[in-house]
Formats: C-alpha cells, sequence, structure tokens
C-alpha cells in the first residue's frame, strides 16, 4: 500500500523542523525518580488501560512513554479549561515542553525533557502537537479530507512518531505510524459527533457531508436516515483501510513494544464494529468495546504482534 499525496505530504511534515520548535541548546534535561512517579500517577488517574498496556515494556521505555503520556495530557487540560488565556498557556507548555523555554520545576516537563533528551525525540514533533491543539481552540471545521487528515496529524500520528522513538525500531515505520495515528484519530471523531457538536465542532470535513446530502441539521438534531448512514459507512471504511495499512507497520516496532501498540491498532479499530452494530447512531451512546470482547481479543493481539513481517501486510 503505497503512500497518498496527503500522506507524503504528512510525511513531510514529520521529516521536518519547525522553526519556533527548534529547542534550546541549553543544558541537557535531568528528572528525578519522583518525576517520573507523578508521570506515572497522571497516567494511571487518567487511562487505566494505558497504563496497564505499557507494563508490558522494560522500565525505561515504560517511564519515557509514561512521562510523553504526561506532557500530552497536561496540554489537553490546558485545551479543556474554560476562560482565561488558554493559547498563551498552551504555547508556554509547548515551548517548555521542547526546551526553548525552561521547566520552572514542572515534574512532568521535567521527566518529558529527559525522555526527550535519552531518546533522542525530535522537537518539533512536540511543537506539532501543540501547534494542531492551539489551532483548534478556534475551530472552524475542515473543507477536504487533506484538511482533516492534517489535523488528525498534528493531535495523534505525532504522539504515535514520539512513541515510536521512545519502543525502538528497524527500517522507516514513519508511514505505519501516520496511519495508526490518524485511523485513531478519525475513529474518535465518528465516536464523539454528539460531544464534539456540543463543544462547538463539527470534524466531518465539508466536502464529504455535501457529497451525502449531510447537513449541519443531522448533526445538531442527531438525524439518522440513509444520508446520513452513507456518509458514516464511507468514513467508517477509511478508517478501516488505514488501519490495513497501518498494520504492516508492528513488525518494524521492538519486540517489546509491539504487543501494546497492537492492543492499540485492535481495540480501536473494534470501536468502528460498534458504530456499525448502532447502525450508525452516535448520537444515542457511546461507541465502545465491551469489556469481556477486549478480554477476547487479546489472543490475536498478541498473533498479530508476534507474526513476522512479511506475514502483516
Amino acid at each position: 500500500m503505497e503512500a497518498s499525496s496527503w500522506e507524503a505530504d504528512l510525511l513531510t511534515l514529520a521529516s521536518g523542523g519547525d522553526e519556533r520548535y527548534e529547542g534550546g541548546g541549553g543544558a541537557r534535561p535531568t528528572a528525578t525518580d519522583a518525576d517520573f512517579a507523578h508521570c506515572d500517577r497522571v497516567t494511571r488517574e487518567h487511562s487505566t488501560t494505558f497504563y496497564t498496556a505499557t507494563r508490558l515494556l522494560p522500565a525505561e521505555k515504560r517511564r519515557g512513554v509514561r512521562a510523553l503520556y504526561a506532557f500530552c495530557r497536561v496540554a489537553d487540560d490546558i485545551v479543556d479549561e474554560p476562560g482565561g488565556d488558554r493559547e498563551g498557556r498552551l504555547r508556554a507548555w509547548g515551548a517548555a515542553g521542547t526546551g526553548a523555554a525552561e521547566s520552572n520545576g514542572d515534574p512532568v516537563l521535567r521527566a518529558w525533557g529527559a525522555t526527550r533528551e535519552a531518546f533522542g525525540i525530535e522537537v518539533h514533533l512536540a511543537g506539532q502537537l501543540i501547534e494542531a491543539l492551539a489551532n483548534d481552540l478556534d475551530h472552524r471545521g475542515y473543507e477536504d479530507w487533506p484538511g482533516l487528515a492534517r489535523y488528525c496529524y498534528g493531535v495523534a500520528a505525532t504522539v504515535g512518531l514520539m512513541s515510536m522513538r521512545i519502543i525502538g525500531s528497524k527500517g522507516e515505520p514513519a508511514l505505519y505510524a501516520i496511519r495508526l495515528g490518524v485511523a485513531m484519530q478519525l475513529t474518535n471523531i465518528l465516536r464523539d459527533v454528539a460531544e464534539d457538536w456540543r463543544n462547538g465542532r463539527v470534524y466531518l470535513p465539508r466536502e464529504d457531508m455535501e457529497r451525502f446530502g449531510v447537513t449541519v441539521d443531522h448533526v445538531a438534531s442527531g438525524r439518522v436516515d440513509e444520508a446520513w448512514r452513507a456518509l458514516m459507512r464511507f468514513e467508517v471504511a477509511r478508517a478501516r483501510e488505514l488501519y490495513r495499512g497501518a498494520r504492516p507497520g508492528l513488525g518494524l516496532l521492538h519486540r517489546d513494544g509491539r504487543f501494546a501498540v497492537s492492543a492499540a491498532l485492535e481495540l480501536y479499530s473494534r470501536i468502528l464494529d460498534d458504530i456499525e452494530r448502532r447502525d450508525y447512531d452516535v448520537f444515542a451512546g457511546r461507541a465502545h468495546v465491551a469489556g469481556w470482547r477486549r478480554f477476547g481479543l487479546l489472543p490475536l493481539v498478541a498473533w498479530r504482534a508476534m507474526r513476522p513481517p512479511e506475514e502483516r501486510a
């Protein structure tokens, strides 16, 4: 599955820097065990699933991915805080998170800075995450799929690319990480249409909505008709294709990190199944993967994580 034009554009973003986020070039960041323990607590408090999955990683990598999670979690919390200068606070957090400003004793920033340096994580990836979150504060929607894909890259695929540096890999798995990040964020968007509307946001591309005869009134009133179902079928198929295109990248990851990434891929892709089971009515309840279904997927996750790379396409 070769890279499409929009994927090629995102690969260029992933490989290039951003002059606003070049890092500080100062002293090497240091962190204490207490700083990393704080990141552990943040991770456990906000995502028990992620916290449990990362227990499978060796200690140094586990500390690193939880520091990354905590850095991203704080950025998300700033965006969600009501009132005040959210953009200013977010950009200040981004400057400190890329080494362009001091951490001022913040345990998350210290742990993340040490992780960033230890694993050679490119600062422009963290900067692109902050930029995408900042741009979404003034949400105006997306005209077409490449525009939405770029947003998904900024808020999700950048995190996958940074995680990939911590987990370790061979070859060049960036395209697969981008596909997985975009697929997972698109899944979030399809699942959370109603919640996003309540927050004043519609992420579905206007071009796609017009193609299938869907209007903002569908979203506002929670109308599920044939036009809505056709649009959702199209977007679900797009997400599934991205998941399929991401799977070969599992074989390029270091062996001790494959299970966690494979679990994320398989579990998130099954949210699409639940959307279909609901006949695309994402307004009446939040699509999810039930606990017993998650348990039943574990053998599949393990099998796919351990298969030779040539069998993963």
